[in-house]
């Protein structure tokens, strides 16, 4: 299995935890955008969520996908935010993101156990300070 069909395999689980009515945040990166594409085809459906996304690419997909967006502003409280894992330490922490929309991504306002986050592939991290790296955002329950 390549890491393509990895990540598309992950989009495919983590769709299937959305539920109508629910408020999402949408990551950034290659696997979220299969989980947005997938997300478009089922809201194209008539599945019914709203979506906070936490870039602009995200944005423009979603949109052009006819997903309903919102801001923070307009939603504080998500169900769940779903996004790729950059990297998984010694100790199965999730490292996330290189900091292009990290900012973006920490003002999700979902519970660290509404993350649903897809390591696509497993690699070493290179985190300065894994003991310290425990960030709400990059926690996985």
């Amino acid at each position: 299995m390549t890491p393509d069909d990895m990540k598309r395999l992950a989009a495919e689980r983590a769709v299937e935890l959305i539920r109508p009515g629910m408020k999402l945040g949408l990551g950034t990166g290659s696997t979220a955008a299969k989980l947005v594409d997938l997300l478009g085809a089922r809201v194209a459906k008539g599945l019914d969520v709203v979506c906070v996304p936490t870039s602009e690419a995200t944005r423009r997909q979603a949109e052009a996908l006819g997903i309903r967006l919102a801001t923070l502003d307009d939603i504080p409280y998500l169900d769940m935010t779903i996004d790729g894992t950059d990297e998984i330490d010694a100790e199965m922490r999730l490292i996330k993101g290189g900091g292009g929309a990290l900012l973006r991504r920490r003002s999700s306002p979902a519970p660290p156990s509404a993350w649903s986050s897809s390591p696509m592939p497993p690699r070493r991290s290179t985190c300065s300070a894994p003991s310290r790296c425990r960030s709400r955002s990059c926690a996985s329950a």
